[in-house]
Parts: C-alpha cells; sequence; structure tokens
C-alpha cells in the first residue's frame, strides 16, 4: 500500500478537505484490503507509481442496491481521460455487484469534473446548497449525480453490443 499511499499524499490538500475517508491514515488505506462489499481501483503506470484511484461503495439498507463511486486521479494526470477510465471502469464494477444505481458526489463549481461524468451518463438528481465547508471555511454546494446501471446493461444485452464488446 505504500504506492497508494505516496498517490494520496500528492493530492492536494484542497482537495483532500472533500474526502469521506482519511486517506493519508495508513490503517484506513490498509483497511480497504479487506473490505469484502467494495472495490478499489487504481491506476498504475509502468514504473508502479500509482496515479488513479476509484472506489465503488455499496450502501445499506435501503438503498443496498445503490453503489457510490469516488474518482481521483493525480494532478499531473488530470484532464487526459484517466478519471474518465476509472469512472467507466467504476460502472462495470457497479453491474459486476449487482448495483442498480450509481452516484457520485461532485462539488458544483468542479465543472470539468461535473461534465465528464454528464458524458458518461449522469445526471443531476440533487443540488445540496452550503452543503460542504472547504479549508478555508467556506460553503460550496454539492452536487448529486446519478446513473441507472443497470439500465444502460439491459440496453446493451438487448443490442447484443454486450456479447461484441466481450469477443472482441
Amino acid at each position: 500500500m505504500p504506492a497508494a499511499q505516496a498517490f494520496f499524499r500528492r493530492i492536494p490538500e484542497a482537495d483532500r478537505t472533500f474526502f469521506k475517508e482519511d486517506v493519508l491514515d495508513g490503517a484506513t488505506v490498509s483497511s480497504w484490503a479487506h473490505d469484502e462489499r467494495s472495490r478499489r481501483l487504481v491506476g498504475v503506470e509502468e514504473d508502479g507509481t500509482v496515479v488513479g484511484y476509484a472506489a465503488v461503495i455499496p450502501l445499506h439498507g435501503w438503498s443496498s442496491h445503490v453503489g457510490e463511486l469516488r474518482v481521483v486521479t493525480d494532478p499531473g494526470r488530470r484532464r487526459q481521460g484517466l478519471g474518465r477510465d476509472l469512472a467507466r471502469r467504476g460502472l462495470i464494477t457497479a453491474i459486476e455487484l449487482g448495483l442498480d444505481k450509481v452516484v457520485v458526489e461532485v462539488v458544483a463549481d468542479q465543472t470539468a469534473a461535473v461534465a465528464m461524468f454528464q458524458a458518461l451518463g449522469f445526471e443531476g438528481e440533487a443540488l445540496l446548497r452550503d452543503h460542504v465547508r472547504d479549508r478555508d471555511g467556506k460553503v460550496r454546494d454539492l452536487l448529486v449525480l446519478a446513473h441507472g446501471v443497470q439500465d444502460t446493461h439491459a440496453i446493451l444485452a438487448a443490442t447484443g453490443i454486450e456479447d461484441a464488446v466481450a469477443g472482441s
């Protein structure tokens, strides 16, 4: 896990403010290996350097059919398609987990991230005004985007695209 910890240390503190987990805590990162419900994905360079991270975390109880997607990319690799690739893989992982819906939370003024998720089929479900506080104490709006992954999976299966992709 040292490569993952090095990756998270490269993420600017201002970005880490919005993380739901203490990714700089070694015990937190190590615990992911034993989490049987969630799936953690990493983008790795040929030299072993971690440059991206995605997690699909199934919710509990009455929302157990829903998973939360989290995507983080190395600042030096942003706007190169890595986040999109990780998000796509996260959607495939959600289907493999049998989830019906995936949600992602994005600070509303992160327009590039919002556009990327919308291009992947996510749609706005909620705008939570003044919902997050950054490290400077400024409150910001949080946008919740959702993707009906099973609907997409059914379309791919019905049209034969799923079989064509699996065969290639």
